[in-house]
């Protein structure tokens, strides 16, 4: 970045740099700093006069987050991984004999707000009750050279938060710098997928890793990121899902593997919608889609409970409640109830005909499955706060599928509805290898018609059931969709640590 484009701030920063360089300080030391405690441990366990003796030598590093200026002595607030505590320091303590140097030449003159420093001193109740640190001794960690947005703060309450979402998703951070409770929400996050990987491990699923970049994008009905690779000249492709690896794994002896899978998508971008995104897909042998709904519930109570301590969350002015058992209604009564269109025995002709009557734009490339899809997407999937389990889907929509034991024309999968949206796809998996060539050539005479969404045929992953797959029941979670749910938040990219954005146009 060239001086010229430096704000004021940031060049008086600099020149406060060359000048601890001058009197020969490092504001970047790769010294290895003797951190004894956190501002958490301190605010928790210290009780005063009770054993004030125990924190008589404190030792911790963090960000100043602000100063209240008195002259000879300071005020101010430290920020560590744990949280934030005050300080107090002033010149008759920062010196070394009557060299007061350190204290109104480097803390007063060229230390900021943002910079990283490490303090020493032991910890004290002030006048107001506050826990604090007298210090004794500072070092410099690192020198902040761009200013931090400014949160003020009063009585233990934050205003003026920064919240244009350009920003904090973009600088994500600042963000986590100046908005707290955005690291707690990736802190549930991670004590979520624990839960999840826990109940996985404890039940005896063994976790897996498939390929990111494929020959075929196969396992979902979606537009890929396609490249090249250079080595082989053959194009490849993103993941689009890693269902057909997992499924392989099962044909090798495998009874039940998971992976937490990043996917890839290239399609568009909404509050639940974002092209890379993370999925949780498990295998199990010998099981059907009934007892995936009984697991699924279980895992997702106890996931819940994992996170927040409860089975419920507050989503808006819905409070939704994890608690088992879930409501299960099939697609097309769940249809019937929302259109009053009974479509279970109508073709294609007669459901574009419906579409037309509903509002419903139905393009000329799309199948069966496609309008059905559109019209429950449309109609129906929005009413559906609490959890609930949409089940016997048309054969046309799922290609994967294993076709339903006791209703034709239909398949035994279902997905699992939560706020209005789709958390969880489930099937009985198709293990019959003609019948999934045939599924995937009617996938290509859709793709034909112009549907750039239809799957590709996967023809090692036919040969892979050609050696047999035992019955097996699978499942996909959307990992930031059920993130979202758990932490309360309204937009995928507020459960994204860095989610896509338009590239910044930067010097």
């Amino acid at each position: 970045m060239s001086v010229q484009h430096l704000s004021e701030q940031e060049i008086i920063r600099r020149e406060k740099l060359a000048e601890l360089t001058s009197l020969g300080i490092d504001a970047y030391p790769a010294a290895l700093y003797p951190v004894n405690i956190t501002a958490a441990e301190i605010k928790e366990k210290y009780k005063g006069e009770e054993n004030k003796a125990d924190f008589a030598d404190v030792c911790l590093a963090g960000r100043i987050m602000s100063v209240r200026d008195m002259g000879k002595a300071n005020f101010a607030v430290l920020q560590d991984a744990s949280g934030k505590i005050q300080f107090y320091i002033r010149q008759d303590d920062i010196c070394l004999g009557e060299d007061k140097s350190m204290y109104t030449n480097v803390w007063k003159k060229l230390i900021d707000i943002g910079d990283f420093i490490g303090i020493k001193g032991h910890v004290f109740t002030t006048k107001t009750g506050e826990t604090s640190i007298h210090v004794t001794a500072f070092t410099i960690l690192s020198k902040a050279l761009r200013p931090l947005p400014i949160v003020k703060e009063k009585d233990g309450e934050s205003y003026d938060e920064v919240t244009d979402p350009e920003f904090r998703y973009r600088q994500r951070y600042a963000d986590l710098i100046v908005n707290p409770s955005v690291k707690e929400v990736f802190i549930k996050r991670t004590k979520m997928v624990n839960a999840i990987r826990s109940f996985l491990n404890e039940h005896g699923a063994i976790e897996v890793d498939t390929p990111v970049l494929q020959s075929i994008p196969g396992g979902a009905a979606a537009r890929p990121f396609s490249t090249h690779h250079n080595a082989l000249d053959v194009p490849m492709y993103m993941r689009i899902a890693n269902e057909l690896y997992l499924k392989r794994l099962i044909v090798g002896g495998f009874e039940w593997v998971y992976e937490f899978s990043k996917n890839f998508r290239n399609e568009g971008m909404d509050r639940t919608h974002n092209p890379e995104f993370t999925v949780l897909e498990f295998y199990t042998a010998y099981k059907d889609y009934e007892w995936m709904m009984d697991t699924t519930e279980e895992l997702l109570e106890k996931t819940a409970i994992a996170t927040n301590g409860i089975a419920t969350v507050q989503i808006g002015e819905n409070e939704i409640s994890f608690k088992a058992p879930y409501k299960r209604i099939t697609m097309y009564d769940a249809i019937k109830e929302h259109t009053s269109f009974d479509i279970s025995e109508m073709d294609e002709a007669e459901i574009r005909d419906v579409c037309k009557q509903i509002n419903i734009h139905a393009d000329e490339k799309w199948g069966k499955g496609k309008l059905i899809d559109e019209i429950f997407g449309s109609k129906c999937e929005h009413h559906y706060i609490q959890p609930t389990f949409i089940t016997d889907y048309p054969v046309e929509m799922s290609p994967l599928t294993k076709k339903h034991r006791s209703k034709p024309g239909l398949v035994e999968r279902f997905e699992l509805m939560i706020n209005g949206k789709e958390i969880a796809n489930a099937y009985s998996e198709l293990n019959d290898p003609v019948e999934q060539r045939a599924r995937f050539e009617d996938q290509i005479k859709l793709m034909e018609r112009g549907d750039d969404e239809a799957m590709f045929i996967d023809y090692d992953f036919l040969r892979a059931l050609e050696y047999g797959m035992p019955p097996t029941s699978g499942i996909g979670f959307g990992i930031d969709r059920l993130c979202m749910l758990l932490t309360g938040q309204a937009s995928i990219q507020d459960v994204l640590l860095f989610p896509m954005m338009r590239p910044e146009k930067m010097d």
